[in-house]
């Protein structure tokens, strides 16, 4: 009887040391589960850092170009408005009684007729010839 009564301790025990290795196995597995899940975690949080200091540079490298496009267009507008503003000057001065004078008497000298220097001075026929006429006394 103590034989049966040892062998059913001892098959007890051997049940439990094998339900002990089998939980120790699980556990280790469990373990390195864990392990590669903190793993990762650090990973794609190291990765977060790095879109989010990318993405902070973008949007600061964005404001730098939308200044710098806004300084351009100022200089731009600018430009504009001198262009416009000598392209005025210039049609003023074109159409001067001065220069008008100047340009038919340069065109008559270089031999062209009345109607081609009116037309380029953008006056009749008559206009021209009463130039010419005055500046021929």
């Amino acid at each position: 009887m103590q034989l049966g009564i040892f062998a059913l301790i001892s098959v007890t025990e051997l049940l439990l040391f094998i339900l002990l290795l089998l939980f120790f196995s699980r556990l280790r597995k469990s373990e390195k589960i864990y392990l590669q899940l903190a793993e990762d975690q650090r990973s794609l949080m190291d990765k977060l850092h790095a879109n989010a200091a990318l993405e902070r540079d973008i949007v600061q490298s964005f404001a730098v170009r939308q200044a710098e496009l806004r300084k351009l267009d100022e200089d731009l507008e600018k430009r504009a408005a001198e262009l416009r503003a000598l392209l005025e000057q210039t049609e003023r001065v074109s159409r001067s009684p001065q220069f008008l004078r100047g340009l038919i008497k340069s065109g008559s000298r270089q031999g062209r007729s009345p109607a081609q220097l009116a037309k380029a001075a953008g006056l009749s026929v008559d206009e021209v010839q009463l130039i010419l006429a005055q500046d021929g006394n």
